[in-house]
């Protein structure tokens, strides 16, 4: 049997303890804030980022992964006879897929998985790659059988601002103006590999996650009930006990895992921003 390393992309928005169990390298993307290049999970955090736009009113800039950083990530495990299988945000969000290819063609032994995802919606993916490990799976057949089944990814998350995605560019100033007046929470899905607005929720923070945990959940009997991750850019303690509370009520999940958005993703989904990520059957 061959052996094979997972690595995947800091987007994946999983915990250190998944990482670790699950012997998975992470590699980082760039964000810059002002004139510094920190490595996205290692050397900045969230909050950092959050004081930083809310004190210079403009955003931080995020840079794709380098073919070289990943030749430099990827070339031991070659040498040292490993296949890699590599988990990657999306192609349509970011160039970094492109540059894994590019590399993976250089080195060979690399298989490239283009997500269609974002977030911990690429982390379950992750995840499943792991258990496919386990379960005595070569590489290629890992590769094959995430394409498949990242066509089950159901991925959303709700906003409670519209302000990193108007200085992004991805929203107009009227828009975003007009969603703040009337309370309006959208709710962002991943189709496709791309970003479309779902329903809209109305009211305070606390208010507009549970009806969405909600809308996503409830009465649904095609969710597969292996695992279901709560991802957050930031939310207060007590309410994301409560949305923990919510999720087992309407779905029996097996697993339910909380974990933080890294820098990439809160550069466009901003503060107080909340998903639940999971697998339909």
């Amino acid at each position: 049997m061959s052996k094979i390393k997972i690595t995947c992309d800091s987007t994946c928005d999983l915990t250190e303890a998944l990482y670790r169990e699950n012997n998975v390298d992470v590699i980082p993307l760039s964000v810059t804030l002002g004139d510094t290049v920190y490595r996205d999970g290692v050397d900045v955090t969230s909050q950092q980022l959050f004081d930083y736009v809310s004190k210079n009113g403009t955003l931080p800039m995020t840079s794709a992964i380098s073919v070289g950083e990943y030749l430099d990530v990827w070339g031991k495990y070659v040498e040292d006879g490993y296949d890699v299988v590599h988990i990657n945000i999306s192609s349509n969000l970011s160039t970094s897929y492109q540059n894994a290819c590019l590399a993976a063609k250089g080195l060979g032994h690399i298989y490239v998985v283009d997500s269609q995802s974002l977030s911990s919606g690429s982390g379950l993916l992750v995840l499943e790659a792991a258990r496919m490990i386990r379960e005595g799976m070569e590489a290629p057949a890992i590769k094959e059988k995430l394409d498949m089944i990242r066509e089950h990814l159901d991925i959303s998350f709700v906003l409670q601002t519209l302000e990193y995605l108007q200085k992004g560019g991805r929203c107009s100033s009227v828009t975003a103006l007009g969603a703040r007046a009337l309370q309006l929470r959208p709710e962002i899905r991943v189709r496709d590999g791309g970003m479309i607005v779902g329903k809209k929720y109305r009211g305070n923070m606390e208010k507009s996650v549970l009806a969405y945990i909600r809308g996503r959940l409830e009465g649904r009997t095609d969710i597969d009930p292996a695992r279901i991750i709560i991802t957050y850019s930031s939310a207060p303690d007590e309410l994301v006990e409560k949305a923990i509370a919510l999720v087992k009520e309407l779905q029996p999940f097996e697993e339910v895992t909380v974990t933080h958005a890294g820098c990439t993703i809160c550069s466009h989904c901003g503060p107080n921003c909340l998903g639940v990520l999971m697998m339909t059957k």
